[in-house]
């Protein structure tokens, strides 16, 4: 069984207006089965001023995010700068970069997918879709926000689920915060 690699994770970020959500799917998969519907993939970390969601191996995200945690410590008022020092850390950090994992970064302000390649990007639209079920999120995601009134939260929601009907590793047990 150690050595089935872990599947099943859509994160989605929508800024509309000046509130930013960020929601996760629940389902984690091992092999060809479900093991767990209602897993927590987002965080609220900086004081609550700052969300993240993570897709990958869950050991490599919860090392990231505590690596993410004492950066956002460091520069505590630049969620993009602690991002970036993230990032340059997983690039050349020797046992880092083994870490398989992505990360959305949120903040009032910020937009953010941080990858182990050393990435560091700000979607044009302000629309992260991360994981498995992500392309389908985003897509889904775009849709809403350019043809409905419906809050970023309510988009999030909507896209995920329709990801979950989508992509086998994604459920519809979803979890949404917003800043």
């Amino acid at each position: 069984m150690s050595s089935e690699i872990f599947h099943g994770t859509t994160i989605l970020s929508v800024r509309r207006g000046n509130k930013v959500a960020l929601g996760g799917d629940g389902q984690v998969t091992l092999g060809n089965t479900v093991v767990k519907h209602d897993a927590l993939k987002i965080r609220r970390v900086g004081g609550g001023k700052v969300l993240v969601g993570f897709a990958g191996s869950a050991a490599d995200a919860f090392a990231l995010l505590e690596r993410f945690e004492k950066k956002l410590a460091e520069f505590p008022d630049n969620t993009r700068r602690a991002v970036i020092e993230l990032a340059k850390d997983w690039r050349t950090d020797r046992a880092m970069r083994r870490l398989e994992a992505m990360l959305a970064v949120v903040d009032a302000k910020t937009s953010l997918i941080a990858s182990g390649a050393g990435d560091v990007i700000e979607p044009t639209d302000g629309i992260i879709g991360i994981g498995s079920g992500g392309p389908y999120a985003q897509a889904a995601a775009k849709a809403l926000l350019d043809h409905s009134k419906l809050s970023a939260k309510e988009i999030v929601e909507a896209a995920l689920k329709i990801a979950g009907e989508l992509c086998i590793y994604t459920n519809t047990n979803v979890k949404v915060e917003t800043v």
